[in-house]
């Protein structure tokens, strides 16, 4: 599906520019599907989805995969309202799924300071995955305050709050096609 970002632009004036594009996300998440069917080739991966904001992403992105895959949900806490995140990371909704020796890759819509995607691959790695990766749509390198690897990356982008493609304010401007920075 194709979209005009500068009609989303007009209606939406908090909004102060399109960082990236919907046309440059939808062609990367084709690429990212390409990479994950590549290397996964033979093999029934779990995509871990980590609500809420990667719920677009990964309905994207299972569209591009040419595999049979399995998806199961989390819900993780560290930004509680604010535009920082908090450094405490809480689990509000777990996998239902046996991930024990499964191939298991975490979908994330962004990897900021790195606090929560690596509480989260520690704590999957004790239920003893066959494989976990990770595929983040965007990398917020200068806000990082400990490592993270990325096994699958979107884009990287500066330190500024983003919006858009599943990612919120206020639980507002998740339904934009593109990733958009706010007025100040």
């Amino acid at each position: 599906m194709t979209y005009d970002d500068q009609d989303f632009l007009r209606r939406y004036p908090l909004i102060d520019r399109v960082l990236i594009g919907s046309a440059d996300i939808q062609r990367r998440v084709k690429e990212i599907g390409n990479e994950i069917t590549r290397d996964y080739q033979g093999h029934f991966p779990v995509l871990v989805c980590i609500l809420k904001g990667s719920f677009v992403f990964l309905a994207d992105l299972t569209r591009c995969l040419g595999i049979e895959h399995e998806v199961d949900f989390m819900s993780v806490s560290s930004y509680e309202g604010s535009t920082h995140s908090t450094g405490v990371v809480k689990i509000e909704k777990d996998l239902k799924t046996n991930i024990t020796g499964r191939d298991v890759i975490i979908v994330e819509d962004i990897i900021d300071t790195g606090l929560t995607i690596n509480y989260l691959c520690e704590l999957l790695e004790t239920r003893s995955p066959r494989s976990l990766r990770v595929c983040a749509l965007l990398d917020k390198v200068p806000a990082r305050t400990k490592e993270a690897v990325i096994h699958y990356r979107g884009f990287e982008i500066p330190k500024e709050f983003v919006i858009g493609y599943g990612l919120d304010y206020e639980e507002k401007y998740r339904h934009l096609p593109f990733i958009g920075i706010m007025k100040d």
